[in-house]
């Protein structure tokens, strides 16, 4: 069999178009499934650095996440000295560092939809407005926290004037000044403009409620959902292995079209990070699956 012979300008184009192929830039994800946003909270990826973490999620076909203040934040352990370095950090780090951050999301192909940063009561003033600032920087408009219920106040003045709003996150334990309950929703929400929430459905089964109940009444105060599976004695599982009803959940915001942001929270005991976020992300993938 002969072999055709190519002319020089088609040759020409010929390696062009290998070396364009070759050095294109890959597919960005995109995990908006039939009108659901799904991501990660980055503190799925707690066992990696940032750079790693970005990565994990891009692997795992994630478009969305919240930043978890542990991905920014120094590590400098436990005491005295080590918090008043972590407030010396805060109230100096210049808001450049913040933009560099963005950007490598903004590269990834990667939104980043809230910054996870958790007010204390020990925090300072200056250390609260910087919160906001580090938002603004990272190109968001909230904040989640996990916080009291009596610092609502004083978060929704911070909040208030820099025009943010924070979702406050809620947990399983049920004890005074934490939110677990409904009724903790709902007394941080009274008489402020600027506190909405944080929705973790896994926690509020544990702590004995409806989660499904909880987002069609109030949906219109959460701006965003953290989803993981867990029985009501708090034991973590795969998607779809607990109690938690993520399902109906998932399929309830695709219904209602709820503009709520859904992050997977990776946090039983798996093998590789990446590999079961990916396995959490099928889950979702699979319940938003138009019928047949």
């Amino acid at each position: 069999m002969s072999m055709r012979a190519y002319t020089r300008r088609e040759l020409a184009g010929l390696t062009f178009a290998a070396l364009t192929s070759a050095n294109a830039s890959p597919p960005k994800p995109n995990s908006k499934i039939n009108g659901v946003v799904i991501g990660a909270q980055s503190y799925s990826f707690r066992d990696r650095s940032l750079d790693e973490a970005i990565q994990g999620m891009v692997d795992a076909g994630l478009s969305h996440c919240v930043l978890w203040q542990g991905h920014v934040e120094p590590r400098l352990g436990q005491g005295e000295d080590a918090r008043r370095e972590l407030r010396k950090w805060r109230t100096s780090v210049p808001m450049a560092e913040f933009a560099k951050i963005r950007d490598k999301f903004h590269r990834a192909g990667i939104r980043i939809h809230a910054y996870y940063y958790s007010f204390r009561a020990d925090f300072s003033d200056e250390e609260m407005a910087r919160g906001f600032e580090m938002a603004r920087a990272l190109g968001v408009k909230c904040l989640e926290a996990s916080a009291t219920v009596s610092q609502a106040k004083r978060i929704d003045t911070f909040a208030s004037k820099a025009n943010m709003y924070v979702g406050v996150h809620n947990h399983s334990n049920l004890t005074p000044d934490e939110f677990a309950r409904p009724e903790d929703f709902e007394e941080a929400l009274r008489g402020t403009t600027h506190i909405r929430i944080n929705f973790d459905i896994g926690h509020f089964v544990v702590a004995g409620f409806d989660p499904v109940g909880y987002l069609e009444r109030h949906h219109r105060k959460i701006i965003v959902l953290d989803i993981k599976d867990r029985d009501r004695d708090g034991v973590n599982h795969p998607f779809g292995k607990g109690a938690t009803p993520i399902r109906e959940v998932l399929q309830l915001m695709q219904r209602r079209k709820y503009n709520i942001p859904a992050m997977i929270e990776y946090e039983y005991k798996g093998t590789d990070t990446v590999a079961e976020v990916k396995r959490c992300y099928d889950y979702c993938r699979a319940v938003l699956a138009p019928a047949r």
